[in-house]
């Protein structure tokens, strides 16, 4: 009898334990999902919300800044709650803050509109940050394949919504704040997964384990500097892309559609760079060979650009999305690759992401600026080209194979 009830019991220990793997996993995709969509669906139609609302062309430019803003002042933050209430906890009411912001935006009045483009901000940042340790705690075996497979995911959904909400608003009739109201579901579903795992006792327990744990140096850490400046230039061309390189494209002939088209383009060939490089990586003790291989690509793409010649539009479009898409994998693998638990993976996530973004906030800010004052685009992209070369640099320290911590390592 007693043999009989063990084995009943254990099956159904399994049964639980395969169950919880599933919900894990399908909160860190649909997560995944939400973390770029709700930014880039504006991109598409951005002149049509400032037609709509009478936005400024600085107004409207605070549609891409906010969120990165708030991704400055939040990341810190994540881990210490995270450390508080659980990882679990802290992302559910991130995708419940982020739907609610996604509505709030969805209002159509401007006091609404940049109320919820700040919140949808603060709930995609505690995601950016709390993901990867996630993947360091659960998947530390599997972390390349895991970090391909969720920036994958939020790469399509970024492309998806970028891509479709032209379609959706000017051919199917939609109006632009329900197209952009629609990645509230999403998020709402996240959430739902998120509460089916809430832990509570067991959560604190992990989270007092990690309390007890020796601090090691984050912020006085050259490795964690590189990793940085790696993600916040990375994310300095990213938002340059897709905020610019639509207007970009359209003054050198391309229709709105078109331009709409190759911005979603430019997310859909970075796919499997995104999934292969982190995998890649992840079996090598240095990554400096693929930082380099990422600069080399965006350079090529920049100037292919800066030559003017459209006939190869889509060749450079592709070079500098696979850029895009490899050089993201890889800075999401480093705060994996260069970390030894998963409250540091926490840790430096914040730290990089905080920074990062705050210098990649002023990133459509000077493109458009430089654009401005030469009435061209020209000098914008020598200054991609030059923000380049401190990328490959910012590569070559974060490749290094060295963690944050080894302090004989990092002198």
């Amino acid at each position: 009898m007693n043999s009989l009830a063990n084995t009943d019991l254990e099956g159904k220990s399994t049964q639980a334990h395969i169950q919880r793997s599933w919900l894990l996993l399908g909160g860190v995709m649909l997560t995944a999902l939400v973390l770029r969509a709700p930014i880039t669906a504006v991109g598409s139609i951005v002149s049509e919300i400032q037609q709509a609302l009478g936005l400024s062309g600085a107004m409207t430019g605070l549609l891409t800044t906010l969120p990165l803003l708030a991704f400055a002042a939040i990341s810190p933050l994540a881990p210490i709650w995270s450390n508080r209430i659980g990882i679990e906890n802290t992302l559910f009411f991130a995708m419940l803050v982020l739907a609610g912001a996604i509505a709030l935006r969805s209002l159509a009045t401007i006091p609404a509109l940049y109320a919820g483009t700040a919140l949808l901000g603060m709930g995609i940042a505690v995601g950016n940050v709390l993901l990867p340790s996630i993947i360091k705690r659960d998947y530390n075996q599997k972390a390349g394949l895991m970090t391909g497979l969720y920036t994958v995911v939020m790469n399509l959904g970024g492309a998806i919504a970028s891509g479709f909400s032209i379609p959706l608003t000017e051919q199917a009739g939609i109006k632009w704040n329900v197209v952009l109201g629609g990645t509230a579901v999403f998020a709402l579903l996240a959430a739902v997964v998120w509460m089916l795992q809430l832990r509570g006792k067991q959560q604190l327990a992990f989270v007092s384990g990690l309390n007890q744990a020796k601090p090691r140096p984050i912020w006085s850490s050259k490795v964690a500097w590189f990793v940085t400046f790696f993600l916040g230039l990375q994310s300095f061309c990213f938002y340059i892309n897709i905020t610019w390189i639509p207007e970009m494209l359209i003054d050198r002939g391309l229709s709105h559609a078109e331009a709409g088209w190759m911005l979603s383009l430019l997310q859909i060939v970075g796919m499997p760079s995104t999934f292969i490089i982190p995998i890649l990586a992840g079996r090598r003790a240095s990554q400096r060979g693929y930082a380099l291989i990422t600069a080399i690509l965006f350079a090529i793409g920049y100037l292919g650009l800066l030559s003017g010649d459209t006939s190869l539009i889509v060749l450079w479009i592709i070079v500098t999305g696979i850029a895009a898409g490899a050089g993201f994998g890889l800075a999401v693998m480093f705060f994996v690759l260069r970390t030894a638990t998963a409250h540091q993976s926490a840790q430096i996530s914040g730290m990089a992401q905080s920074i990062g973004y705050l210098l990649a906030a002023f990133g459509p800010f000077l493109f458009g600026l430089l654009h401005d004052v030469t009435s061209s685009w020209n000098m914008s992209l020598i200054m991609l080209l030059a923000v380049v070369v401190l990328y490959a640099f910012a590569g070559w320290g974060a490749g290094a194979d060295r963690k944050i911590g080894e302090q004989a390592m990092e002198s």
